[in-house]
C-alpha cells in the first residue's frame, strides 16, 4: 500500500462512523482509529476487536536536537513573540487550515529559510503553508481557503495529528 492509498483510507474513515480500522498485509500492518475511539460507540459501529498495537511498523518520531529542546524550555516560561501574539476578536468566525496527515510540522523548508506564512500575512487557496513530514516525506500542505493568518496554533517542530487545526484565517 502506498502513501496515496494510505492517505485516501484516511480519509474516507473520517467520513465513516468506524471507531477503529485494521488491515494486514503480509508484514505490512495498519491499524486507524478515529475520533470515535475513546468517546464510544456510534450507532452502527459494528467493529468490536480489542485495540492491537502494531509491532511491524517503525516509530518515525524525531527526538528533539539540543537547539530544539532549548526552544520549547524557553518557549513555555517566556511569553510569545508579538508576530505570534493573536489578534483575536470575540464573536468573529474564523477558518481552521487542518492538517491533512499525521507527521511532524514545520513552518519553513528548512531553519535558515523564512516561514511560508506568518501571523497577518494573506494567504490564498493553493498556497503553501507549511511543511508536515510524515514517514521521512516532507508534504508541502497548502491552504484550502483565502484568507488573513491571526494565529499559528502549532510551535515549530512539533507533532501533529489528521486534522488538527494548524492556522487560525480570517476569511
Amino acid at each position: 500500500m502506498n502513501f496515496k492509498e494510505i492517505q485516501e483510507l484516511i480519509r474516507l474513515l473520517s467520513k465513516s462512523d468506524l471507531a477503529e480500522f485494521k488491515m494486514k498485509d503480509g508484514e505490512f500492518e495498519l491499524s486507524i482509529r478515529t475520533k470515535f475511539y475513546n468517546s464510544g460507540r456510534p450507532a452502527g459501529t459494528t467493529f468490536a476487536a480489542p485495540p492491537v498495537q502494531s509491532t511491524s511498523m517503525p516509530s518515525y518520531e524525531t527526538a528533539p536536537t539540543q537547539s530544539n529542546a532549548t526552544e520549547q524550555s524557553s518557549a513555555t516560561s517566556a511569553p510569545k513573540s508579538t508576530e505570534d501574539t493573536p489578534k483575536i476578536e470575540a464573536g468573529k468566525k474564523y477558518l481552521e487550515i487542518k492538517s491533512p496527515m499525521v507527521g511532524t510540522f514545520y513552518r519553513s523548508a528548512s531553519a535558515d529559510k523564512p516561514s511560508y506564512i506568518k501571523v497577518g500575512d494573506r494567504v490564498e487557496v493553493g498556497a503553501v503553508v507549511c511543511i508536515v513530514e510524515a514517514m521521512k516525506l516532507f508534504n508541502e500542505i497548502e491552504s484550502d481557503i483565502t484568507g488573513t493568518v491571526v494565529k499559528v496554533l502549532v510551535d515549530d517542530a512539533q507533532p501533529v495529528e489528521y486534522d488538527q487545526p494548524l492556522f487560525l484565517v480570517e476569511p
